[in-house]
């Protein structure tokens, strides 16, 4: 990855921080927008930012939210939030980092993350993982559409990450059997390397959970 131009959204979090670590010892040149460069649901914001950067090579796309209701519980509002903060975000980089690598003519890599319950539904969480669901659904439409460009387009499926807000939330769980941050990192930092050749993988990443 030396010298090669990633952006990597959400690089603030837990696995964000493991992820922008890994491409960086990697030798790549990180592009990590702030919420106040960049609001990953803005068309606008998404397209200036993808533009000033030269000869892309991967986009990472970790921004997103959470939100944990049974369907009663659960408002219109809540329901379009969450496509906002998962679906909407993904797609508007994705398109945008496609055009970017259009510009630059070498191919590129894009990762999304989609989650378990994404591809294996659970109850009570509906908005979230219908709003999961569709990235990964995207992901493989979009690897599809380019992959003659030599634009390859993946997906990692963690289930519960060991992070220090899920420990909190979950003090009784098997902590353990949970995937690591730095483990899905290296993963990531695997499907955007110049050598790998598959494009619209769903790649489960569950740990032992």
């Amino acid at each position: 990855m030396e010298g090669r131009h990633v952006v990597i959204t959400g690089a603030a979090g837990a696995l964000g921080s493991a992820v922008a670590e890994a491409f960086r010892k990697a030798g790549a040149v990180l592009h990590a927008p702030r919420r106040r460069e960049m609001d990953a649901t803005d068309e606008a914001q998404v397209a200036g930012y993808y533009t000033r950067i030269p000869t892309l090579w991967a986009s990472v796309h970790l921004a997103g939210g959470f939100r944990m209701a049974p369907v009663g519980d659960t408002a219109l509002a809540d329901f379009r939030g969450q496509f906002e903060l998962n679906t909407v975000s993904c797609f508007l980089c994705c398109r945008e980092a496609i055009w970017a690598m259009r510009r630059a003519e070498g191919g590129g890599r894009i990762v999304n993350v989609t989650v378990r319950a994404g591809v294996v539904p659970v109850g009570g969480m509906v908005a979230y993982t219908t709003a999961k669901a569709a990235v990964a659904s995207l992901t493989q439409c979009l690897a599809e559409e380019v992959k003659g460009e030599g634009i390859l387009v993946n997906a990692i499926a963690p289930s519960i990450i060991d992070t220090p807000a899920n420990r909190q939330a979950m003090p009784d769980a098997d902590q353990s059997a949970w995937p690591k941050p730095a483990e899905l990192a290296t993963l990531i930092l695997e499907l955007c390397a110049p050598g790998q050749a598959q494009t619209g993988l769903i790649v489960p990443a569950y740990g032992r959970a």
